[in-house]
């Protein structure tokens, strides 16, 4: 049993609220399509960065991982994958799961991923694989059912010209968008339907962005992303989750305090900062 008191009077603290998990996933994969090291802090270590760095590594990434510190030092490819097959596990994690499909299709050979029964049973992909295959990609369902497991025989996406189905998950677009610099005619995606989750679309250009990539954003109906780009890698400092924070904000709202969350401002893509 554990006594919780009522706090009375106003509050002043500082506080360090854990990394972003969209903020993560997206910059590890980035990193590694870069041509270099690249030194992040500010990580969250959970199960879903757990799957990103597993598979990366499996895909020839070197990543060095520091819980204590929150860090990670990732020496990117510049978007070549130096192995030829590799059986990722991705568990139940979203955002490793949709980018690290398109991922591999930067690779040659053939690559199988594999999740929990939630991931199998509950979390489809056909949109995503309909526009890969537009790309060319050659990728099917082990249970033809267009959900994981999934192999993809990949043959280096060059890039081109794709449409989208935009009203199920950002995460497609997200997993398109950051593999598209890297490729050598770039990649076009005209969106149908309505987007939904605009913010992490914002943060998945913004960590683009940051690492030297052009995005052209035509008001979330088309993208267009030039190839032949370079990721530069960089040290980056991940944002904390504006959702965590807000419990803190709200904190000191309620008792007429004051709280300070460290590297976090309201200039901040996150959806939630406008708490």
């Amino acid at each position: 049993m554990v006594e919780i008191k009522p706090i009375k009077n106003p509050i002043d603290v500082t506080i360090k609220v854990p990394g972003s998990k969209s903020y993560t996933n997206r910059t590890l994969l980035i990193a590694s399509l870069a041509n270099g090291k690249s030194h992040l802090s500010g990580a969250l270590f959970s199960d879903d960065t757990d799957r990103m760095v597993d598979s990366l590594r499996k895909l020839g990434v070197s990543i060095l991982a520091d819980p204590e510190n929150c860090t990670f030092e990732v020496v990117g490819n510049g978007g070549n994958i130096p192995v030829s097959q590799a059986d990722l596990y991705i568990g139940n994690a979203g955002t490793a799961a949709r980018p690290l499909v398109s991922y591999v299709a930067l690779g040659n050979g053939r690559f199988r991923i594999d999740g929990d029964p939630p991931m199998r049973e509950s979390r489809p992909i056909g949109d995503l694989l309909d526009a890969l295959r537009q790309l060319g990609v050659e990728v099917r369902s082990e249970l033809n059912n267009d959900r994981f497991p999934l192999i993809v025989d990949a043959k280096k996406l060059r890039g081109g010209k794709t449409r989208l189905s935009a009203n199920k998950s950002s995460q497609f677009l997200t997993s398109l968008l950051m593999i598209a610099p890297v490729t050598q005619l770039g990649i076009e995606i005209e969106l149908e339907g309505n987007l939904i989750s605009k913010p992490y679309i914002d943060i998945t250009i913004s960590v683009m962005r940051a690492f030297g990539a052009d995005v052209i954003n035509e008001d979330y109906h088309s993208f267009k992303v030039y190839g032949s780009q370079t990721y530069k890698p960089r040290n980056y400092q991940i944002e904390p989750d504006a959702s965590n924070a807000s419990y803190f904000f709200a904190l000191a709202a309620v008792t007429g305090g004051r709280v300070r969350l460290e590297n976090l401002s309201l200039n901040s893509v996150q959806g939630d900062i406008h708490f």
